[in-house]
């Protein structure tokens, strides 16, 4: 539906024979002024604008007047139409509604009023929308064990705040752990915690609907009971964490008994089903005395790899290492048994060790994550041997860095971080202007996100450096894998790029003067980079560089000790690019400059 002004719909006059009474009906478009019936008072008629005043003309009998519509009507055939005479109930003629049914395309504001509203709700295949969700969110299938652990993790969480006012919640079980095992004769992987644990309903709202997160609701009734509460440890608040197990199974089953119930219930799911069941646990060799059990059984693809005992502990050391809860995983171990040798043995020349001892293998539990997060605690409890070793360990180094910083932000964004000048630069000259994986390592609430980055927390020339950064609300995607260019991050990247420098510049001022010769011989040239793609930190570069000169063909200099040692009448600062002292000192021009005893800066091409 269109509509023009009532004047100019007013000039558009058309002919309408009205049948059955033989009546010429000239009437304008703008039936929204339409007269009101002879019988209605010229003073009752509202809305007295030009268009409508054709109405009270035609009252009193001026037909003239009243052509201003453009439109001649018998009293008879006139009608209230909205708009024209407010509040007036006039019995309408047989004839308007043919007058009516002509204009509608231009003013039909009333029947779509009267006309029947249907309410539909919109279809998906939910098989096919949770196979959209889970491989699109996810580029990495090795993350569905991440996802999965911190769920159980947030699980243990939630036992210990409803503890504190409810200690018999822990008396099934006292201890606060998760445990994983994988079975590669049956193609399957457990995941286990003693947590909080869900009844049946909490299933059917937690399992059985897409995105829904009870991490982010457990939060909220938190906040609302306690008030904010920035201390808390739970990680998932996206609620699509528990779909990232059908990246690698095809079937999950999902036991689990509440805390606060005395039933255990199983949810069983398959990939390309819309549906999923419910049943109450009946085995009692299955029975567990709290908490939840996850089991994936595995895709034909997916079985040889992630049923490796070996490969699940390569990833718990990857992605989550640093959880506050121990984390056990089965794992096959080898030990020495001691034989009784018979003296009939005729065995050739065998050692007393060989005659003694045999190989026995066996499965046990074993701790993963044994290494301790040191950036949560306070830099005043660290050691250097701690900040070493745990530098050693992190980023598998065998050198000290040569410097390290430990550091809290607090303000507008919140965070910690733990950063590291290494020792070396890469043996690759590539690697050199290119951040590496694991050169800086992202977390959120220790639970590792990404190691690869494109400049969003480091510019290039500060490639080299290696650490951690851990933030609770870093604004990442759902699937937490892509930083977003937002301004919570550049401002992250303003303060880890200043602690940077404040390193640089403590390795400059550092009593051991050899300290930072060997910093500028290692990754000078990074410095020397910044200076050309950093200019709002020139001030900060240019202190840090150093260089030879004709009065220094030995020691490095700054450049404020080069200006201390201008002569008053020199105005300017002489360099040359060369690729070494001696050959600088023998270019043609610059004997003059010597001889004239002005100190020449020498700057390696």
């Amino acid at each position: 539906m269109y509509s023009l002004p009532r004047r100019a719909l007013g000039r558009r006059a058309w002919r309408s024979v009205v049948g059955g009474r033989g009546a010429t009906v000239e009437v304008s478009r703008s039936l929204s002024s339409a007269a009101a019936s002879s019988l209605i008072p010229r003073e009752q008629c509202s809305g007295f604008s030009s268009c409508d005043r054709g109405c009270c003309n035609a009252q009193s009998g001026d037909l003239s007047k009243h052509a201003f519509t453009n439109s001649r009507f018998s009293f008879n055939q006139v009608r209230n139409i909205s708009g024209a005479c407010t509040g007036r109930n006039v019995t309408a003629d047989p004839i308007y509604d043919k007058l009516r049914h002509a204009s509608t395309r231009h003013e039909s504001t009333a029947a779509a009023e009267d006309a029947p509203v249907e309410k539909y709700e919109y279809q998906a295949e939910v098989s096919r929308l949770l196979d959209l969700i889970v491989n699109s969110l996810y580029s990495n299938k090795e993350v569905f064990l991440r996802e999965l652990v911190s769920n159980a993790s947030d699980a243990l969480d939630k036992l210990r705040f409803l503890s504190v006012t409810d200690t018999s919640l822990l008396d099934a079980n006292p201890s606060l752990e998760i445990r994983i095992k994988a079975d590669r004769d049956a193609g399957t992987l457990t995941i286990t915690d003693s947590g909080v644990g869900m009844t049946r309903e909490e299933l059917i709202e937690s399992l059985g609907t897409i995105a829904h997160s009870g991490t982010a609701k457990f939060l909220k009734a938190l906040k609302e009971n306690q008030g904010s509460n920035k201390e808390n440890n739970l990680i998932g608040q996206f609620g699509v964490g528990f779909y990232s197990a059908f990246l690698v199974a095809d079937k999950v089953s999902v036991s689990t008994k509440s805390a606060k119930s005395d039933k255990q219930f199983v949810w069983e799911g398959e990939a390309d089903t819309s549906s999923y069941t419910i049943r109450e646990e009946t085995d009692s060799d299955k029975l567990i005395p709290r908490g939840t059990s996850i089991t994936l059984h595995l895709k034909d693809a997916h079985k040889f790899e992630y049923s490796d005992p070996t490969k699940i502990e390569d990833l718990i050391k990857n992605y989550s290492q640093f959880i506050s809860f121990p984390i056990y995983t089965w794992q096959e171990k080898t030990q020495s048994k001691k034989v009784q040798q018979s003296e009939s043995d005729d065995e050739v020349e065998k050692t007393e060790q060989d005659k003694n001892k045999s190989m026995e293998k066996s499965w046990d539990w074993e701790l993963t994550n044994d290494t301790k997060p040191i950036w949560m605690r306070s830099p005043k409890e660290v050691t250097p041997e701690e900040y070493n070793a745990f530098y050693k360990s992190t980023f598998k180094e065998y050198m000290d860095p040569q410097a390290y910083t430990h550091f809290s932000a607090e303000g507008e964004i919140e965070f910690k971080s733990l950063l590291f000048i290494p020792p070396m630069a890469p043996l690759n000259t590539e690697e050199m202007w290119h951040a590496r994986k694991g050169d800086v390592r992202l977390y959120v609430k220790r639970v590792f996100i990404s190691d690869q980055f494109n400049g969003e927390l480091f510019p290039r020339y500060l490639s080299f450096m290696k650490g951690i950064v851990d933030s609770n609300d870093l604004p990442l995607n759902v699937s937490r894998e892509i930083l977003q260019q937002s301004r919570i991050v550049k401002m992250m990247r303003q303060r880890l790029v200043r602690k940077t420098f404040e390193m640089i510049e403590k390795i400059a001022k550092d009593e051991d003067k050899e300290a930072y010769p060997k910093f500028w011989d290692v990754f000078g040239k990074n410095l020397k980079l910044g200076c050309t793609e950093d200019s709002p930190n020139h001030k900060r570069i240019a202190p840090l560089l150093r260089f030879y000169s004709s009065k220094s063909e030995d020691t490095l200099m700054s450049l404020d000790e080069y200006v201390e040692r201008m002569k008053e009448t020199q105005k300017e600062i002489y360099f040359l690019a060369a690729e070494s002292i001696k050959s600088a000192k023998n270019a043609p021009f610059v004997e003059d400059l010597l001889n004239r005893d002005l100190e020449v800066g020498e700057v390696k091409s």
